[in-house]
């Protein structure tokens, strides 16, 4: 028996590359429900290994957000917010050798793809697979997202930044 649905429903955008080696958005779609009964539980994506560590005690966020965690070992949650009209923030059009899964807090954001752009509501999911992409808030408020990042393998060219 499936789970309950998400309600309201949720939308899963889960990125790659085409049969050009272009970013593009490979999954756009509702969050299935998984599980068999009970609470909602919507599966937004799995991989088969990961390797973490949860010991110490040690406040890992002290030191702050470093690309250089993201270089083979290590990952991060953090909390992203774009100011409106920004443009492509950050390094703008990116690549990571990333698995990102991220949660929009608060939108509306944008997504831009080598083959296109998706505009993500308040509770919108993405699993970025590494692939080359840029982030904007339309306004006229600021967005917010939950990210993880995961060492992953490269995709396509690779890491830009």
């Amino acid at each position: 028996m499936p789970g309950l649905p998400i309600s309201p429903p949720l939308r899963r955008v889960v990125t790659g590359l085409n049969a050009d080696g272009r970013s593009c958005a490979l999954f756009d779609d509702a969050v299935t429900p998984a599980g068999d009964g009970g609470s909602a539980v919507g599966l937004i994506w799995r991989t088969t290994e990961v390797p973490g560590r949860d010991t110490g005690g040690a406040d890992m966020a002290a030191g702050g957000f470093a690309m250089e965690m993201m270089k083979g070992t290590g990952s991060n949650f953090l909390l992203f917010e774009l100011r409106p009209e920004e443009g492509l923030v950050g390094p703008g059009m990116h690549a990571t050798d990333t698995l990102d899964y991220i949660v929009v807090l608060r939108g509306p954001v944008e997504l831009t793809l080598e083959e296109g752009m998706l505009t993500l509501g308040t509770g919108d999911c993405v699993v970025d697979r590494g692939v080359l992409h840029g982030w904007r808030a339309p306004g006229p408020e600021s967005a917010l997202l939950a990210v993880i990042n995961l060492p992953s393998q490269p995709v396509g060219q690779g890491a830009t930044i």
